[in-house]
């Protein structure tokens, strides 16, 4: 058998099932290999060895029984409150059994720690935390993704087999892309919620796991969904690729990786490509970040905001002091542009299964200065990521990132959308995309761990 913790997360699951690995041994090797690898790369910021140790010696027979997990400092814990990755947040938080919590509890998980995150999810890059920035596997210099930065790269350098992470404008795909990663944004309202201080108003956030593949995802997702996600065979897969800038405005590497990944996925189901236009994409990507920005506000004054704790970054209370300036007529109509998206949707599946366009434009940029050069110019990352990622957040489809390629030693993702509640179907294609390439990208490991790496 390999090193256990080198297993896939199903692998582990099963050699535990099995009996052919000790629970207890597996965990104190993942707390061990945490304090080994975890410094170079600030991905776990707090462990809890006797916390986890009784979470184990009560865990009740389950899919994941005795399998450690990474969740996000965006969650509450019995023993530990949320942080979300600042100095301060707005909105009370204290330790209790979030939704995310009871579902790994149940399904017999062990959780080990809790990832890093980019201070109060506010970015897509990762490089800003109370804690100091996580560091991507791949190039320690290098973003990891946000705002589930520490999930993912827990997950990329084999800490752990799977990871807890959330979504409200791309923050899973975006790290799973930086990092080589699976990652699946549900259905809204699909996967476990509560405890999640935004959980009665959000209307973008999901819960979601960061795995190495489609089949852990699957089995990670189905814990926090309540339900069994069956595969099946997308035989016949009709592929729209979006056109405009979110799949134009591209390096030039990303855009040739993701248009030879769409074609191995054609051939692989026997389906077909048709380009699709969504012309109300940028302002559907405006509505999005709208409408997380105003959302939350309810406890939000001039007062608080003027004391905030000085440790919070510039960025993270500029951005806090600019939600207060929004217009409530801004709120509305972007509330407008989330009707009239879900209707081109529904038009547009008819025609369709899935929508394919890069997870985002350019590889990991530098966590010091964390732009991208693409053929319109430079622009940061931010910018440049949610235009891909906003979409199924404001309307509340599914979407999963899938590795595909390489650029200078740093993966390349594409993302794939389907029809709400078509969850299954996302992952059903990203394993016929895994068997096209013979699961190269997939497979992949980065410079930390000593292996083969990813070719330029």
């Amino acid at each position: 058998m390999s090193e256990p913790l080198d297993l896939s997360l199903r692998r582990q699951a099963a050699a535990l099932a099995a009996g052919e690995l000790d629970p207890s041994e597996l965990l104190e090797a993942t707390l061990a290999r945490i304090e080994e690898r975890n410094p170079a790369l600030n991905a776990v910021v707090e462990t809890f060895p006797e916390h986890s140790r009784e979470m184990l010696a009560a865990a009740p027979p389950g899919p994941l029984h005795g399998v450690p997990i990474v969740i996000k400092d965006e969650w509450p814990l019995p023993w530990r409150a949320q942080r979300f990755g600042a100095a301060e947040m707005l909105a009370h938080a204290e330790p209790g059994e979030s939704g995310p919590y009871r579902a790994l509890r149940d399904a017999g998980a062990v959780i080990v720690g809790v990832g890093n995150m980019h201070e109060l999810g506010a970015s897509s890059t990762g490089n800003i935390s109370v804690y100091g920035p996580a560091h991507n596997p791949w190039n320690p210099e290098r973003c990891p993704g946000g705002s589930s930065s520490g999930p993912a790269a827990s997950v990329a350098a084999r800490l752990v087999a799977g990871a807890v992470g959330a979504d409200g404008v791309g923050s899973i795909r975006y790290p799973a892309a930086y990092c080589g990663l699976t990652g699946l944004k549900p259905t809204f309202g699909r996967s476990a919620m509560a405890g999640h201080h935004m959980a009665e108003i959000s209307t973008t956030i999901v819960s979601g796991a960061l795995c190495a593949d489609a089949a852990d995802c699957r089995l990670l997702d189905s814990v926090l969904f309540g339900e069994a996600l069956t595969a099946g065979e997308p035989a016949g897969l009709r592929i729209g690729v979006i056109g405009g800038e979110v799949s134009e405005d591209v390096a030039p590497a990303v855009r040739e990786a993701c248009e030879t990944a769409i074609e191995d996925l054609r051939r692989q189901t026997g389906g077909e490509v048709r380009e699709i236009e969504l012309p109300e994409l940028a302002a559907a990507t405006l509505a999005t970040v709208l409408i997380a920005n105003s959302e939350g506000l309810g406890d939000v004054t001039p007062e608080r905001l003027n004391r905030l704790d000085p440790e919070l970054s510039p960025i993270g209370r500029g951005l806090l002091k600019y939600r207060l300036l929004l217009p409530a007529i801004a709120t509305v109509k972007a509330q407008q542009l989330r009707t009239l998206a879900r209707h081109t949707l529904a038009r547009v599946f008819e025609e369709v299964d899935v929508l394919a366009c890069p997870t985002v434009p350019a590889v990991a940029p530098p966590l010091e200065a964390p732009l991208v050069e693409l053929p319109s110019g430079t622009l940061t990352a931010d910018e440049a990521n949610v235009r891909g990622g906003a979409l199924a957040n404001l309307t509340g489809i599914p979407a999963i990132s899938v590795p595909v390629g390489s650029s200078d030693g740093l993966p390349v993702a594409l993302q794939l959308q389907a029809a709400w509640g078509r969850d299954e179907l996302l992952l059903d294609a990203a394993e016929a995309l895994e068997c096209a390439n013979d699961r190269r990208w997939v497979e992949a490991t980065p410079p930390v761990l000593g292996a083969e790496t990813l070719g330029a």
